[in-house]
């Protein structure tokens, strides 16, 4: 098709998309209130460790995502770090193979104190499609424990296949405050 008759097409259909949504300033405001509220909890930057327990890696791609330009969750002061010993907060997914077991108990007990714990999708929230019928045990198949909380303690978890970056976000800042009122009524 000669390029004379694609622009003869084009000026004759015309401009066919949505007109473009218009700003919401809530929006714009929110990451200087999160970035408020996370200085005011832990009077600097939130430092997690992530901890794959035996997921499908749904989980994982999700939290990459915060990294992007569009959540640019650095941003608002929240980092990953390489060591448990630097953490504040553990960010756990999938259910809990048998061999990542020793793995999870020692990051959880190279953390210092205050421990927070976010156990992310359904698998580590409560074993997902790993779970048996009868959710009884403490682990629950020959090659799984199940939910994260059969390991360690979970302060929050954020359920979904995978959640989305929205709801992990949700979950942390959750983490950050129960984690604040329990320091207010100690």
């Amino acid at each position: 098709m000669p390029i004379f008759q694609i622009i003869r097409q084009i000026v004759r259909t015309g401009i066919k998309t949505e007109a473009p949504p218009l700003p919401d300033e809530m929006l714009r405001a929110q990451p200087q209130r999160l970035r408020q509220e996370i200085l005011r909890v832990l009077g600097g930057a939130l430092s997690i460790r992530q901890v794959d327990a035996g997921s499908c890696n749904g989980c994982e791609l999700e939290i990459r995502a915060l990294n992007n330009a569009y959540y640019n969750i650095e941003g608002l002061g929240i980092k990953f770090t390489a060591s448990p010993r630097h953490a504040d907060m553990l960010l756990v997914t999938g259910p809990v193979s048998r061999h990542m077991v020793t793995a999870l108990k020692r990051a959880f007990d190279a953390m210092p104190e205050p421990k927070l714990v976010v156990a992310l999708g359904d698998c580590g929230c409560d074993g997902g499609i790993f779970a048996p019928d009868d959710a009884d045990g403490a682990c629950e198949s020959y090659a799984s424990c199940g939910k994260i909380s059969n390991v360690i303690p979970v302060d929050v978890v954020v359920s979904g296949c995978p959640p989305t970056p929205t709801a992990i976000l949700q979950g942390i800042l959750t983490a950050i405050s129960a984690q604040k009122t329990q320091g207010e009524t100690a």
